[in-house]
């Protein structure tokens, strides 16, 4: 049985309300964020999720931070977090997983453009190709 824990934040980010969806699973956190536009009811929300749910893109999972067993001395969790931060970027895990899902869908939209940039380029060299031959033929 997966056991998962789910939060939705809906918050107004000028000039749209958006909500935040979180789902924290054994794999770590997966986030899909969703505009809403004008502020939404309750029921609109709840109604948005019923109906969407399968609609929904969440991006890949971010891995869960490990747990401490204790607290360290203050100057060593100063110095830690600062660490953190700098290697890792700032944050919170749903900033950092749409930041990766954006990144993807970048790449996919790159791979994209130039597979239709390579057929334009064999279409127009075939083109070229069939007007040289139609010319040798002396038509």
């Amino acid at each position: 049985m997966r056991v998962f824990k789910a939060s939705l934040t809906v918050y107004f980010d000028p000039p749209f309300w958006v909500g935040l969806y979180q789902r924290e699973e054994e794999d770590g956190c997966r986030v899909c964020k969703v505009t809403f536009g004008g502020e939404p009811r309750d029921q609109e929300v709840l109604d948005f999720i019923l109906r969407r749910w399968r609609e929904l893109r969440f991006s890949p999972p971010v891995p869960p931070g490990r747990a401490a067993a204790r607290l360290p001395n203050p100057k060593r969790m100063r110095r830690e977090a600062r660490k953190a931060t700098q290697a890792a970027g700032t944050g919170s895990k749903a900033q950092q997983a749409l930041q990766l899902q954006r990144e993807q869908g970048k790449v996919q939209r790159k791979a994209d453009f130039k597979e239709r940039r390579e057929e334009e380029q064999e279409r127009k060299f075939a083109l070229r190709q069939e007007k040289r031959r139609q010319k040798h033929r002396g038509r």
